[in-house]
């Protein structure tokens, strides 16, 4: 037998490569089709299979065959996906790059002699396919073009302004009131200053070895100065202007935590103090807050034990981690109010979620809101020897509040662990997931509003709400939350102003013996930002293989849509813990009554698994190892419970999301009609590829994105928060983006902007990176600001 020409080892090729994809459909194909899915990856299988055959031994009705499968699946195509271009891309792009090899001479040689006049017309329709493909993409990537850019007044100058709580004001509106930089002059908007902080991860850090490093901070203004912090817990005092560190102060704190973050500091006028008159309130990896004379950096000694309140005071002794600070301290009407953040799911046994308040001059402990004591807060510390009831809701992320009201809203989390819920007490269940109003001096509880009612998703509230007054001046309230729901509430009294109704919700498939609420509150008043119940013509993946195993995967899971009860077998979280809206929350024009947000759409798998079982003894035993592969396993032991949880992020097999695109947006809400007033895109694919690599095209699919907007006088809603490292600009009234830069690492941190003492509006954001999210990581603060005028 002679050797094989190149013509004929390609066709063996090709065609080997046709039988083995026909193979691969026809076979799990078949397993989909035994599960209730579709048969036409059986069917596209077995004619791939015979089309494969047919181009190795050179027939020519081997592309007959393989047309035929094309034609199909373009019907199918369009029948399952009807317009939508990202659906249309994954089912289409992959079959027309194998149509399109048989223009490959040496593949549709047989073809092309048996009808030479209708190849002629094949090569063309080919040609204006791929031109098709090619624009489909293009508009799947960039949509169609934007509306035009707002005009807005473009204020030239002005008079400095502060930045004095983490979302500007007590209400946590993230709004400014500079309004220099517009739609019409941001193009015009470039780097002011870059400060370094010096502090970036360990070797550890950088490969999670036991340890998830996490830039978010957002600097407060005060005069002239910037206040910040790293994740390590060092504070920083930049000049507002020029960028220059003025102090830096570092607690030396050992970096044994497995979870690094702080996302910035609070502020206080003590003009009757002795000493440190302007301080700094500064949270910590060890659980502790530190007051910090705010002109020298030095600490404060005559607050608290030499400087310092420490948040595990009568909370018990636990391992580093279990409990810290990571958001910024409340300070307002003479108080400092402070949450923590305790650990998930490692026990029924973990710290108290109590939430105390201080005098911020004396570091004196005012009250603690204990709700396994009472509802109300308790006066002071506890007697020696006892400690605040253990495993509460907690309050881990930003607090707002009212100072005419005198009243503080404070986000709770659930009581550990998360995915199990039949352990909890009455306070538990009373006060878990929900809004809590409370007197500001005293603690005395004002109202309480449950957003979830027996949470086992890991709902909780990651931010207090934003405030702001309706047009006939009713105190009104803004809540966003993990499930995507908006709450609009009265902040006096608590009582709903956009309508709320109970609605049953899924009940099968729940562990016996536990909690689960039949209804849950629905905000159908407001927009809903929640993911609709994901259908087998929703997968996705980079290519039909994936986007095939992705189809199986959600036919073997339980999957009714938002509260989809996690049990022992499989359900699908959509969305999942880290939400539609995390901690970034939304930021709120209270002049034009508008509100900005940012979503995500990333489903993650559960299963909770009996702890009896070989299986999860073994689970239990690799978590446990402490090794860098158990610190990877996704698994939340949950002990003490009869169940462990397992999740995952549902990627296909090629770690691309199970869902389409769009993976992150951006939305614009008008408060007043409560509609929704535009939607874009937000995020490029420019640092998520195949397998985790980090380049791609950058293909506007929109990322996962941590960290939140703000919104100015000018117009303009500026972001960071995506995994492609760029802050960017839209216009507040069209959503058309304006401007973006890219940075040198993640900025998954809420910017924020200030007038400075040269009458310039700057724009600053903290870019350092984010760990979960594996952005790239760095040290620095950067402030854009429109050119100087000359």
């Amino acid at each position: 037998m002679g050797s094989l020409n190149p013509a004929r080892l390609a066709r063996i090729i090709f065609g080997a490569v046709l039988v083995l994809l026909g193979a691969y459909f026809l076979g799990f194909g078949g397993w989909l089709l035994s599960l209730g899915g579709t048969v036409y990856y059986v069917i596209a299988g077995a004619l791939m299979i015979a089309s494969g055959v047919q181009v190795a031994r050179n027939r020519a009705s081997g592309f007959f065959i393989y047309f035929a499968v094309w034609l199909f699946t373009l019907i199918w195509s369009i029948w399952e996906s009807g317009a939508d271009p990202w659906k249309l891309e994954v089912r289409l792009f992959a079959p027309s790059v194998l149509l399109a090899l048989f223009l490959v001479p040496a593949l549709g040689a047989a073809a092309r002699e048996r009808i030479p006049f209708a190849w002629r017309g094949f090569q063309a329709a080919t040609a204006a396919a791929a031109v098709g493909m090619i624009a489909l993409i293009l508009y799947a990537s960039f949509g169609p073009v934007s509306g035009e850019t707002s005009q807005m007044a473009s204020q030239e100058g002005g008079t400095p302004t502060d930045w004095q709580f983490y979302g500007n004001d007590a209400g946590g509106t993230r709004y400014s009131a500079a309004g220099q930089i517009t739609p019409q002059n941001i193009g015009k908007l470039d780097i002011a200053w870059i400060s370094n902080s010096g502090d970036g991860p360990d070797d550890a850090e950088i490969h999670h070895k036991g340890r998830e490093y996490h830039s978010e901070a957002t600097p407060i203004k005060i005069g002239n100065t910037l206040y910040t912090c790293t994740p390590h817990s060092m504070a920083l005092a930049i000049d507002a202007t020029t960028g220059q560190t003025k102090w830096k102060f570092d607690p030396k704190i050992p970096r044994n935590n497995p979870y690094i973050v702080c996302r910035g500091v609070g502020y206080y006028d003590a003009p009757q103090a002795d000493s440190c008159k302007h301080r700094i309130f500064l949270p910590t990896m060890d659980a502790r807050i530190l007051a910090i004379d705010a002109d020298t950096g030095k600490l404060c000694p005559g607050f608290g034990n030499k400087g310092a309140v420490d948040l595990r005071d009568q909370t018990g002794t636990w391992p580093a981690g279990w409990q810290v600070s990571t958001s910024t301290p409340l300070v307002m009407n003479d108080r400092l109010v402070v949450g923590s953040r305790v650990i998930d799911n490692m026990s029924t046994d973990e710290p108290s979620g109590v939430v105390r308040a201080y005098d911020p001059v004396s570091g004196a402990q005012v009250w603690a809101w204990d709700i396994g004591r009472s509802p109300d807060a308790i006066p002071g510390r506890l007697p020696e020897g006892q400690e605040y009831t253990r495993s509460t809701p907690n309050v881990w992320g930003p607090i707002t509040g009212d100072p005419k009201l005198n009243m503080v809203y404070l986000g709770t989390g659930n009581p550990a662990p998360d995915y199990y819920t039949g352990y909890r007490r009455p306070f538990d269940r009373r006060f878990g997931t929900s809004l809590v109003a409370l007197d500001i001096t005293t603690g005395k509880l004002r109202w309480d509003f449950q957003m979830v009612h027996d949470d086992m998703w890991d709902f909780d509230l990651p931010i207090g709400p934003s405030l702001f007054d309706l047009k006939d001046g009713t105190p009104a309230l803004i809540q966003t939350t993990k499930m995507g729901q908006i709450f609009m509430l009265n902040r006096a009294t608590g009582k709903p102003i956009a309508r709320v109704e109970e609605r049953a919700v899924a009940q099968a498939g729940a562990t016996p013996n536990t909690f689960i609420s039949k209804t849950q509150p629905f905000s159908v008043g407001m927009p809903s930002l929640t993911p609709p119940k994901l259908t087998p013509q929703d997968m996705w993946g980079a290519t039909p293989l994936d986007q095939l195993v992705c189809r199986i995967d959600l036919a073997r899971a339980r999957n009714e849509g938002i509260y989809t009860p996690i049990g022992p077998t499989r359900s699908i979280g959509n969305p999942a813990f880290d939400g539609v809206t995390d901690w970034g929350g939304a930021s709120v024009d209270p002049k034009k009554r508008m509100m900005f947000v940012n979503t995500m759409n990333m489903p993650f798998y559960f299963q909770l698994e009996d702890r009896t079982t070989e299986r999860a003894k073994q689970l239990i035993k690799r978590k446990s190892s402490g090794g860098e592969n158990a610190k990877k396993l996704d698994v939340r032991l949950q002990e003490k419970t009869p169940y462990l949880a397992t999740l995952r992020a549902w990627l296909s097999p090629f770690q691309v999301p199970c869902v389409p695109p769009p993976w992150g947006e951006m939305v614009g809400i008008d408060l007043d009609t409560q509609k929704i007033m535009w939607k874009k895109t937000l995020g490029t694919a420019r640092d998520n590829n195949l397998f985790g690599l980090q380049h791609n095209l950058p293909l506007p699919t929109g990322t996962p994105n941590l960290g939140g907007s703000i919104v100015t006088a000018g117009g303009v809603v500026f972001i960071g928060a995506t995994t492609d490292q760029y802050i960017r600009a839209f216009d507040a009234k069209t959503g058309k983006e304006l401007w973006k830069h890219r940075m040198k690492a993640g900025a998954t941190a809420t910017p924020m902007s200030y007038v400075g003492e040269d009458g310039r509006q700057y724009v600053i954001i903290t870019a350092g990176g984010h760990g979960a999210l594996g952005t790239r990581y760095g040290d620095e603060t950067i402030a854009f600001a429109l050119a100087k005028a000359h």
